[in-house]
């Protein structure tokens, strides 16, 4: 991976204005990965590319990953905290691994699955729909006519493949745990790392920009000139400007 400088930032910043935030991800993965601008990123299964941005988030704003949740009884904020270095750590499986459930296979979901079913308003239909995409259809045609749909499962047998899929890749889903302290609801909420990194990804490049303009306008300094400047720097700067 390579470091990305203000400069690169806000780049990337810019490049991913009015992207769909799933392709928002992606982008900041090609951008700091360059040794996979090659492969099909968005092919990747969910938790090979959370990995990369758990990786991405740690050298960029460092290894916590903090941020609030909200109780889904009273409503209370919680705060959290995630260690990003342990998220990108873990082993992730490749896109060629399969899972297994009675005689029925599936491939693992990735971010050009979940694109396709965000217009799916019911969660029930969109899970369904997301089996649809990931099953592997069966080579022996007597097999393939006897074998149900994911539509036609089920709730037992639907949960029963979800959970060999998140067994199969752990970090598909980042799941916090949260217990009330107020009305002591206990509830699991999923971490949506895509869509948290962007925005720490898109407020440091509106302070650089606020940054530029305030050092542009008291010293005459061009755009590349203040973001070549190392942080402590620019830092030391914008408090003589503000002094």
């Amino acid at each position: 991976m390579c470091a990305l400088s203000p400069a690169d930032c806000l780049a990337l910043w810019e490049s991913g204005q009015g992207l769909h935030p799933l392709d928002r991800s992606l982008l900041a993965i090609q951008t700091a990965f360059p040794e996979m601008r090659n492969e099909s990123v968005a092919d990747w299964p969910l938790g090979r590319r959370n990995r990369a941005l758990a990786e991405l988030r740690c050298t960029l704003f460092g290894r916590w990953i903090r941020g609030w949740g909200a109780c889904e009884a009273c409503a209370e904020k919680m705060e959290f905290a995630v260690d990003g270095a342990a998220i990108s750590d873990c082993a992730t499986p490749d896109s060629e691994a399969r899972v297994q459930v009675g005689e029925r296979s599936f491939r693992l979901p990735s971010s050009r699955d979940l694109a396709r079913i965000t217009t799916e308003a019911d969660p029930a239909r969109a899970a369904v729909r997301l089996l649809e995409l990931c099953s592997v259809l069966v080579t022996e045609p007597e097999a393939a006519q006897e074998q149900e749909t994911p539509a036609q499962l089920s709730e037992g047998e639907l949960e029963l493949i979800g959970e060999a899929m998140s067994q199969a890749d752990p970090l598909a889903e980042i799941l916090l745990h949260f217990d009330c302290p107020v009305c002591g609801h206990s509830f699991d909420q999923a971490l949506d790392l895509s869509s948290f990194l962007w925005s720490e990804i898109e407020g440091r490049a509106k302070k650089l920009l606020l940054d530029v303009y305030a050092l542009a306008s008291s010293f005459g300094w061009s755009e590349n000139e203040i973001l070549s400047l190392s942080a402590a720097r620019r830092d030391f700067y914008l408090q003589m400007v503000r002094a």
